[in-house]
């Protein structure tokens, strides 16, 4: 099953995986170290984020090498600058009625 970015970065776990290895490359062992669940979490986790492609394994030796692909990210970048215009827009709009309504500022007596 080929799952979206959006889903692999609704839990933040997940979302915690890739900010550790958005730094350098780690083994599964080294991304399980650093959390507090089952070594089986976090391979169902690797599983979710390689499978929208948000990291990629590759095998040396007998290790597994994790590794970012920030590049997937974009996706969601542009989904959020395209609602961020959105309401930037609806913003202004709400400010210049409120100020277009609001009642003149009285001058502070000297």
């Amino acid at each position: 099953m080929r799952r979206d970015v959006f889903q692999a970065i609704a839990d933040p776990t997940r979302r915690q995986i890739i900010h550790l290895l958005a730094g350098n490359a780690l083994t599964l062992n080294g991304v399980a170290e650093n959390f507090d669940i089952s070594r089986p979490a976090i391979s169902k986790h690797i599983k979710i984020l390689t499978e929208c492609g948000l990291i990629t394994i590759r095998q040396e030796g007998r290790e597994r090498i994790c590794k970012a692909e920030l590049n997937k990210l974009k996706e969601v970048s542009e989904w959020v600058t395209q609602y961020r215009a959105f309401w930037n827009q609806k913003l202004d709009a709400l400010e210049r009625y409120l100020d277009s309504t609001a009642p003149p500022k009285k001058r502070a007596k000297k």
